[in-house]
């Protein structure tokens, strides 16, 4: 079997949240990589997963992290892991693009609980 190879003009795309795109780069079972595109102002549903552990590396731009209670920035060049059961969620708050990869394992696929506390909304 040959190794599986893709860039982002190949893979499948899709639109998530306000005006938000992702690229599915690997999507297996137990492997989830998409790279995902925020324009300024935009923020995903606050959630969690049961038995998903994800980590975020930031390619360009700036992410607020939402983690419960508790706020994370990173900058281009930093990552976050975030372990399953905990809520989350990731807001441009700049006037610049945001764009990183999201590494799921195992997949996402139908392990995904959306939160309607209104603190998040």
């Amino acid at each position: 079997m040959h190794p599986e190879w893709t860039d982002k003009e190949k893979a499948d795309s899709y639109s998530w949240g306000k005006s938000c795109t992702g690229w599915i780069l690997a999507e297996t079972p137990g492997l989830s990589i998409k790279q995902e595109l925020m324009p300024p102002g935009t923020k995903e549903k606050a959630h969690f997963h049961h038995k998903a552990q994800q980590f975020f590396y930031i390619l360009s731009g700036t992410a607020t992290f939402y983690l419960g209670k508790e706020t994370r920035v990173l900058k281009a060049q930093q990552g976050l892991l975030i372990k399953p059961l905990t809520e989350h969620f990731v807001v441009n708050e700049t006037s610049k693009p945001l764009e990183f990869l999201v590494i799921s394992q195992p997949s996402t696929k139908n392990d995904r609980n959306n939160l309607e506390d209104p603190f998040y909304d």
